[in-house]
């Protein structure tokens, strides 16, 4: 069994040849390595082009950074094989994580995607995310974050993946939708989890593949004025498009509440108005998103869903 690696790459040269060396170690099993350049101004794309590979490597080159939802879109596209792994450029691959991957997903057909430990690049024994959890406030948790690499070692059904470090099956992605294009960036992998769960599909945690992830390569810090607002627009759509108007309306108060208290949690981060930037143009902008079709079939994997939620909000609480 083959996989189609797929990276966007924005100014990333700094990072690729970490890259590149680590997909050496498993490329037995790479088919291709797709990478989507969105306008970078350095030498990524002379070094992409002027370096020997193990393995077939496709550059796509973008004139302007088109974000990592449509670049993602673009390499899955173009990918030949059933599998896709969509790998951060600032990553390393363990040695064995891909076969570790590919084995798991094949295993039962019910798999939507499997999520790497993904594990902090300069401290290699904390985890980074070992899986996206979402709640009824509408907030997103890295599963696992700075605690300990050892405390994760059991395949585990996860939320959603984080589309860092995670492998799809094609098929599934050409039947339920891709990445959603409007997103740009963040939330649009829980937005293609919600989708996959509702369709009945599971997303797994691979604790025996390991990837090494320096975070926020792109975007340059974990708080600033382009993640915060476009992380509240998409959390925003999120809801809009997948939750349908029973559930909104159980869980309005949820709902309100938490966006009210990250409203608080970034005025005192001095985004304030930046978040509220955000969710205004989630409101105003909801209809050009395409909502996620209602099927009374799925009724059963809504009230999963729900639960999931519940329990998810009743394990931050108690934090």
């Amino acid at each position: 069994m083959k996989v189609s690696v797929v990276t966007p790459n924005y100014n990333g040269e700094r990072f690729l040849k970490t890259f590149f060396e680590s997909l050496n170690n498993d490329s037995e099993l790479i088919g291709e390595v797709i990478i989507i350049d969105n306008g970078s101004s350095d030498n990524s794309k002379d070094y992409i082009n002027n370096t020997p590979f193990n393995f077939p490597v496709k550059l796509i080159e973008n004139s302007r950074n088109m974000g990592f939802a449509p670049a993602v879109n673009q390499g899955i596209s173009n990918a030949k094989h059933e599998y896709i792994f969509s790998l951060n450029n600032d990553t390393e691959v363990k040695k064995g994580s891909i076969r570790h991957m590919v084995e798991l997903i094949s295993s039962k057909e019910d798999i939507f995607s499997v999520q790497a430990k993904m594990l902090q690049y300069n401290n290699k024994d904390l985890i980074d995310d070992v899986g996206d959890e979402y709640n009824l406030l509408a907030w997103t948790k890295k599963t696992g974050e700075n605690h300990k690499s050892d405390e994760y070692t059991q395949v585990k059904e996860i939320f959603s993946s984080c589309a860092g470090a995670a492998m799809y099956r094609k098929s599934l992605l050409n039947e339920l939708g891709m990445f959603d294009d409007s997103f740009f960036a963040y939330m649009e992998d829980v937005d293609l989890a919600l989708r996959s769960r509702i369709n009945g599909y599971r997303n797994l945690l691979c604790p025996q593949a390991v990837v090494y992830h320096i975070g926020s390569a792109t975007s340059g810090s974990r708080h600033n004025e382009f993640k915060v607002r476009l992380a509240a627009r998409n959390n925003v759509w999120v809801v809009y498009k997948n939750i349908p108007i029973p559930l909104k309306i159980i869980n309005f108060i949820f709902l309100f509440l938490g966006f009210s208290i990250k409203y608080l949690f970034f005025l005192k981060k001095g985004f304030g108005s930046v978040y509220l930037s955000g969710i205004r143009e989630g409101l105003s902008t909801r209809d050009k998103i395409k909502k996620t079709e209602f099927k009374s079939a799925n009724i059963k994997n809504y009230l999963k869903i729900e639960y999931r939620l519940i329990i998810n909000t009743f394990k931050f609480l108690k934090r």
